[in-house]
């Protein structure tokens, strides 16, 4: 099976800009079942509503293309140009996947594995001042060892190098 994720739409920032003319992190909740939207709920019915953040449920049968489709709707969605976060709920499962294959192509990208509500809600008024790569340290620190991410995952595991090319003889 071949998945192919096309999320390459040109960037449009719509100017995403909150009082006196900030600018924050994009968060993309992403869980199975109805957890993320579960988690957003909650966030809002705490703190009202929430900018640049967007729930994408992955429900049991639903496609890759189809989750990626959705999950690249809420990414520009939510992009002011700081960056997005993918706040995602099981290293490796099709949401985290998904989001993995997106940063790739998107800069100030990072994915997050391992969320719950709490450690969300304790990182929210971080969206405001931190970098995104500062962002993933911080919440990577706060919930350790369940919470992992992308780019911790891939200093532990560097890309394939090759030493010499098997074509030349």
């Amino acid at each position: 099976m071949i998945v192919v994720i096309e999320c390459c739409r040109p960037k449009k920032h719509a100017g995403l800009e909150l009082n006196g003319g900030e600018v924050m992190l994009g968060w993309v909740i992403t869980c199975h079942d109805d957890r993320a939207q579960d988690m957003l709920d909650r966030l809002e019915r705490k703190n009202g509503p929430l900018a640049q953040c967007r729930a994408v449920n992955f429900w049991r049968g639903v496609s890759s293309n189809m989750l990626s489709r959705m999950m690249c709707d809420a990414l520009h969605a939510t992009d002011s140009g700081e960056g997005v976060i993918f706040l995602t709920d099981i290293s490796g499962a099709a949401p985290y996947r998904v989001a993995s294959l997106m940063s790739h192509k998107h800069s100030q990208c990072e994915v997050i594995s391992g969320v719950s509500y709490s450690l969300i809600e304790e990182m929210l008024p971080l969206r405001e001042s931190m970098s995104s790569s500062a962002f993933r340290d911080q919440i990577v620190a706060l919930g350790a060892p369940d919470v992992t991410s992308l780019w911790h995952q891939q200093q532990k595991n560097p890309p394939f190098v090759l030493l010499h090319d098997l074509y030349e003889f």
